[in-house]
């Protein structure tokens, strides 16, 4: 059958279901928004085809399956779909999907008869899209959520600010848009480039994620990669500037000053907007690759480590990010964190209930997880990061480094030695996509697909089933799903 993932039990019979047009798709009450929404993604993806009464997909409730596992059968007389759950119907819908995207013949469809349980890994099973650096429209990005969950890809994590530009309207700062929003774009002759998600768009994209059980989790970068906020809001920085919405790439030395309490009323607004706009429980707060110096030299911020009894002003960072936490718990959100979270926390303990992202490799999670907290692995060292290179080659798209499909498809959450507890707070993984030199769609599905499929099956099939082998040649056949989407994708060696 050719399944991505692939399921943890698969039983092939000799024969096909022969079908004369799309599906008729029938159910339980409880599955009628799957159902309508699995029928309009089979209208996009067969534009030319109308439903025939031949053959049914029946989807039906079965309890005891666990919440996002479904049983599938397929014979000579349609298909049979069972779950206890919604999602699991959902994941169920998507691997038909699947088969119906390979099996097109002609004006018909053939699809193998066989037997199917399944359900995943790791509940968390996510991607990044980063859209500071580029300004991805929504038909973009619902294509592409619409895309990513044919792979059970059930996270969306949606980088929204960074030094390179603000997304997001907020209350009372109208200059995040109005300034932060744009920056010069060298590539189009000092032209300026930019955008804004207005709210509609993003209740539009929640809503369209949500629909395919695919949650949402924005992220706004606190206290370092504030450019486009220091441009806006000169006063939040420790020199007052001049600043600018950076038109480089890197780390800067300017961030939110520590010691203005402004940053805090600028939180509490966009951490209010967020609540607003995004149902999960979920906010990522950034955290990452902050530089010190300006603290080391700001008055403010000097006054603010005697304030606190802190020692350095690296402290200062897990001061901001503890209230930043607490802030978010009020609004009965969790935090979200970069994994430098975990650093200078000796007088300011990171909170248990903080996840903790692992980029820098694993180590970081795997402490994380000792610690308690509950952990996202994302390591650049094995392959999650899709702005990389797919391979040496030196004309290859991508950037930094190297990220091959069988780096991604052995990328393992757990470690071997880590006790029952310690791998309960591994929640999954994700992949991440870095806009700086990915700046149109075309090249970002090229560094999408299909290492977002090798991730999949690295989160959701058991790693007994798994085998690389295997995967290589179900990934041909999924060339031909891809294609028929219209989805540009990388076919070298793994």
């Amino acid at each position: 059958m050719n399944i991505i993932p692939k399921p943890a039990l698969l039983k092939s019979i000799e024969g096909s279901l022969n079908i004369d047009g799309l599906p008729n798709v029938k159910g339980d009450s409880v599955f009628l928004r799957e159902i309508e929404t699995f029928c309009h993604d089979l209208e996009l993806d067969f534009k030319d085809k109308n439903t025939t009464n031949s053959a049914a997909i029946l989807c039906h409730v079965k309890n005891g399956l666990a919440d996002e596992a479904y049983h599938l059968a397929i014979n000579t007389d349609g298909i049979k779909l069972h779950a206890s759950s919604p999602s699991g119907l959902w994941n169920g819908l998507q691997t038909t999907r699947q088969l119906l995207l390979s099996g097109q013949k002609g004006a018909s469809f053939e699809i193998p008869l066989g037997e199917i349980e399944d359900k995943p890994r790791f509940p968390w099973r996510g991607f990044m899209l980063d859209c500071s650096r580029h300004f991805y429209t929504t038909a973009f990005i619902k294509n592409l959520l619409r895309t990513v969950s044919l792979y059970h890809i059930n996270k969306f994590h949606w980088h929204l600010t960074d030094d390179q530009g603000w997304r997001l309207p907020v209350e009372g700062y109208p200059l995040l848009t109005e300034i932060g929003s744009r920056r010069r774009d060298h590539r189009r002759h000092d032209r300026f480039t930019g955008g804004v998600y207005n709210e509609e768009e993003i209740r539009e994209i929640v809503a369209f994620a949500a629909a395919r059980h695919i949650e949402v989790i924005p992220e706004v970068d606190l206290p370092g990669h504030t450019s486009s906020v220091l441009a806006a809001y000169p006063g939040l920085g420790c020199t007052g500037g001049p600043y600018r919405v950076e038109d480089r790439y890197g780390i800067f030395e300017d961030v939110l000053c520590a010691g203005n309490d402004g940053i805090f009323d600028l939180a509490a607004k966009v951490f209010d907007t967020l609540v607003n706009l995004f149902p999960s429980k979920y906010i990522h707060i950034g955290g990452d690759e902050v530089r010190f110096n300006r603290w080391e030299a700001c008055p403010k911020c000097q006054k603010r480590l005697v304030e606190t009894g802190l020692k350095t002003p690296r402290e200062l960072q897990s001061w901001i990010t503890v209230k930043c936490v607490r802030m978010l718990a009020e609004r009965g959100k969790i935090g979200i964190g970069w994994d430098e979270v975990l650093e200078d926390t000796e007088e300011f303990k990171l909170p248990k209930e903080m996840v903790v992202m692992s980029w820098r490799g694993r180590e970081a999670g795997l402490s994380a997880s000792r610690l308690g907290h509950q952990v996202i692995m994302a390591p650049n060292t094995e392959g999650c990061y899709l702005d990389y290179r797919h391979n040496e080659d030196s004309e290859e798209l991508g950037n930094l480094g190297i990220s091959r499909i069988s780096q991604l498809y052995n990328m393992e959450p757990l470690s071997p030695d880590m006790s029952v507890e310690e791998a309960k707070n591994i929640l999954g993984g994700q992949g991440n996509l870095w806009s700086e030199v990915i700046y149109a769609d075309k090249i970002a599905e090229y560094m999408i697909f299909p290492r977002i499929c090798a991730l999949s099956e690295a989160l959701w099939t058991p790693k007994d089933v798994k085998n690389q082998d295997d995967f290589a040649l179900r990934l041909k056949n999924n060339q031909v799903r891809l294609d028929h989407l219209g989805f540009l994708q990388y076919r070298g060696r793994l």
